[in-house]
Formats: structure tokens, sequence, C-alpha cells
């Protein structure tokens, strides 16, 4: 019988060893520690060194998965890098299966923003129920301190750096129990890490663009207030998708991005405090790596159980923002 399900086998995450507390902060921009505990819950960030590269974050991520799910490298059918910060343009997933070893694997980046790792998963699930590939590794990777404005207080608080990685296997059991996506472009504009440039004459009538990225600029009141109302809506929705109810779940992780934001969106839900996963007091918020990162801690400290089903929303930059419910553990 051809399995067309999907099993969550593996996870594995890695962070850069420089920590950065709130108080190191204050020698960079007019804050306190108090002010950015009490409006984020974040008390620190890593950030990575100048030599650290995204495909060794990554890398490093997907081998402790792999190994958690107890396959090789070489099982690999396919690996698919969440990033919104690549090493290269031309996209960084070729080079981390190449880190990995994953000689049978094809490779490429997605990018969703903050929503990286659940766009990804519902992705990888595609390939997984289509019976093309049977070994999936999805990661979701950020260096986003290359590209915050240090100077810019109302950003520079809120990212660090990381990868979190996970292992999905056809299963003859289906342990992906719902999932919906969002996009609305319209609403672009309040989250951006756009391009600059400035018009060069290469040859007389013809000018091209040149120029680099500009850190982020971010509108923290919409955001907020987007993620909020919008979070909560897609979570029912993905539920609904799911046959289940909102007691059924075991688990709440959200993109960390604010503990307010958590807060709200599990109170808005009527999810206990005790249900949610949440760790970005240590890490802040690393984007697409967020909710592995967090999930993968939650597993190691023996928190997410096999069978635990677990509702996991990403939002972000897009502006996207999406939802999937998911039972946790090996396929035996």
């Amino acid at each position: 019988m051809q399995k067309l399900g999907i099993a969550f086998t593996g996870s594995g995450s890695a962070v850069p060893e420089t920590s950065l507390d709130n108080q190191a902060l204050t020698a960079l921009v007019e804050t306190s520690d108090e002010w950015i505990t009490t409006r984020t819950g974040i008390r620190q960030r890593r950030v990575s060194q100048p030599s650290n590269s995204l495909s060794s974050l990554a890398a490093a991520a997907g081998r402790q998965a792999i190994a958690s799910a107890g396959i090789q490298a070489t099982d690999l059918d396919l690996i698919l890098l969440a990033t919104s910060t690549p090493d290269d343009l031309f996209g960084t997933a070729c080079k981390v299966q190449a880190e990995l070893g994953a000689t049978k694997a094809v490779a490429f980046d997605l990018t969703a923003a903050c929503s990286g790792f659940v766009f990804g998963l519902v992705t990888a699930a595609q390939y997984i129920r289509t019976g093309v590939y049977q070994n999936v590794l999805l990661i979701g990777a950020d260096i986003l301190s290359r590209w915050v404005d240090w100077q810019d207080r109302r950003t520079c608080i809120l990212f660090g750096d990381g990868a979190g990685a996970v292992v999905l296997q056809a299963s003859e059991s289906d342990r992906l129990l719902g999932f919906a996506l969002k996009s609305d472009g319209t609403q672009n504009h309040y989250l951006n890490l756009g391009y600059s440039a400035t018009s060069q004459e290469i040859l007389p009538g013809i000018n091209v663009s040149q120029g680099t990225y500009q850190p982020i600029t971010m509108n923290g009141k919409e955001v907020y207030r987007f993620a909020v109302q919008k979070v909560p809506e897609i979570v029912d929705k993905a539920l609904f998708e799911a046959n289940l109810t909102v007691d059924q779940i075991d688990w709440l992780i959200l993109h960390q991005a604010n503990q307010r934001i958590l807060d709200a969106v599990a109170q808005r839900l009527g999810i206990p405090e005790q249900k949610v996963i949440s760790n970005l007091a240590n890490y802040g918020n690393t984007s697409a790596a967020s909710i592995p990162l967090a999930l993968n801690e939650a597993v190691q400290q023996g928190k997410i159980q096999p069978n635990d089903i677990i509702a996991a929303s990403g939002f972000g930059a897009g502006l996207t923002w999406g939802a999937a419910i998911f039972k946790w553990g090996n396929k035996h």
C-alpha cells in the first residue's frame, strides 16, 4: 500500500553562541530592560558573528532533526529551506544539501518571512501526499541581525538569529490534520526589508537600477493589530479543516514575535496559558526559525510527547499568515 500520509519524525535546532541581552542594547539605543520586557517579553536574543553563515546554522539544525528521525542524510528526497536571509540571493538550500551530504535530495529556498515554516510545512506535505517524495527535511532559518538597523529602537530590540528543523516522512496514517494559509499584499507596506536603488545609465538612454536591500522597517501597531485579529481566525479555520475543537489542542505554538501577541491570541482562542509554548524571552523574533525552534525545545524538554496535537501558526511580512494542526511523533 502506498503511504500518502505524513508523520513528524524528528526535530532539531541551532542558535549562534553570542547572546545579546536587553541591558547591552541600552548602550546602542535609548531603551531599558524593563521597557523591552514589558512590551515584548524578550530578554535576550542570539546574534551571528560575521564568520557565521546561514547555511551552517541551517545545516546544524538539519543534522539534529535527521538524527532524531533515525534516518541518514542520504535518505532525504527533498530539503526545503524557509528563509528571508539567504547567504546568496540565488538560494542557500543547495549549500545546506551539500553540507549535509544529502546527495539524493533536491533542495530549494522558500520565502514567506515569519510564516515561512508553516508555508513550508504545507508545501512539503503536498510532495508527500502525492507520493512524489517520502523523506523531507524542512528547515526554518534566519539571520535577521544582518538586516536590522541597530540605531532603530523600534526594531533592533525585537529580532534574533536561529534555525529550527523537522523531518517529515511518508506514513500510512496522516498526522497533518488540517491547515489554512492566507496572504494580503494590500498590507505589504507595514513590514518590509526593501530593495533600494539609484538609477545608473549604462549606455545613452539605457538605465538600470543598482543598489541593495535596506534595513527592516515595521509599523508595530498595525502588525500587532493584524496578528491579534487574523491569527485566532486562521487557527479556527485549520481546526475546522481538522474536524477538531480548541479543547483538543495539547499545545499552541505561535510565531514567537511578541509575548503580548501570544497572550492575546491564546485568550481569544480560549487556550489556557499552560498550553502555550513560548521561548521568545531567550531568542526574540527569529522569523522562519521561531516555530521549529520552540517546537524542538519543547520536544527536548519532554513537554511535547508523541501523539500530542499541536496547533502552529505563523504570521508576518507579506502580509502572510497560516496555521497547521498536526499530531507529533513517529509513524510507528
